[in-house]
């Protein structure tokens, strides 16, 4: 499909790394297009081969609006920080949603239960197994039942706690100890989840870190601005792994 068309820019050196092109399907031309100048620009013009990155809306009392300048944050800070042709306009989607499938990336947070029926767990699969991917950031209190509902996503596979020396922690960024710890939830060390098909890591469930916290304006939680660039960054590693591998 020609929305998982994916590139990544390594702003040291400024090499650009395209996916093969078995998976593109796209014109070369329009993967390498400049991102616009500012992010007023972006919101009036955008690129039409940016990554655009979803909230997605679910399910089961949770939440999923929380921490309402997160995204838009994180997708100026990528803007400015990277070159990545980035839409820096928060989309907002259910899985059921027409447009899903138009959205490479889906973010979700809050606060309690996340439920998927079992017609939206068939459609995530799919999403899934066609190139998507779907980052979910514990803000507190959906550790044991989502863990449960990645288990009934694909239940002829295991959640898996992903190793330091995933290629998470290391496609932009350099994280040799994992997720950065931000926000203090139970005292325990920050762990990512996951699920893999085919060797790619589908499903990242991050627990005991909150980057999506971290991702908020400063006034929000008072977090110093060395914890949210750290927060930022885990960011950049998460969508650029999403869009590499």
């Amino acid at each position: 499909m020609s929305y998982l068309a994916k590139i990544l820019t390594v702003t040291a050196l400024a090499v650009l790394l395209i996916i093969p092109a078995a998976q593109a399907q796209r014109d070369i031309m329009n993967l390498i297009g400049a991102a616009p100048k500012t992010p007023q620009e972006a919101a009036m013009n955008p690129n039409p081969s940016a990554v655009k990155v979803a909230r997605l809306h679910y399910s089961g009392g949770g939440d999923w609006y929380w921490g309402s300048s997160a995204i838009p944050n994180f997708l100026r800070y990528l803007h400015n920080n990277t070159s990545f042709p980035v839409d820096t306009i928060e989309r907002q989607v259910t899985i059921m949603d027409p447009e899903l499938f138009q959205y490479p990336f889906l973010f979700a947070t809050g606060h309690g239960v996340i439920k998927f029926g079992a017609e939206e767990k068939e459609r995530l699969r799919e999403y899934l197994l066609a190139g998507g991917f779907l980052f979910v950031n514990d803000s507190y209190g959906m550790d044991q039942n989502f863990r449960a509902e990645m288990s009934e996503l694909f239940p002829e596979r295991e959640v898996v706690d992903i190793p330091f020396e995933h290629p998470i922690y290391h496609c932009f960024y350099d994280f040799p100890n994992g997720p950065p710890k931000i926000h203090e939830h139970d005292g325990n060390p920050p762990r990512g989840y996951g699920l893999v098909v085919n060797g790619r890591l589908v499903l990242y469930f991050l627990v005991e870190s909150d980057i999506g916290d971290g991702w908020e304006d400063a006034q929000v939680h008072s977090d110093p601005p060395e914890l949210r660039e750290k927060a930022l960054k885990m960011g950049v590693n998460i969508l650029s792994y999403a869009m590499l591998y």
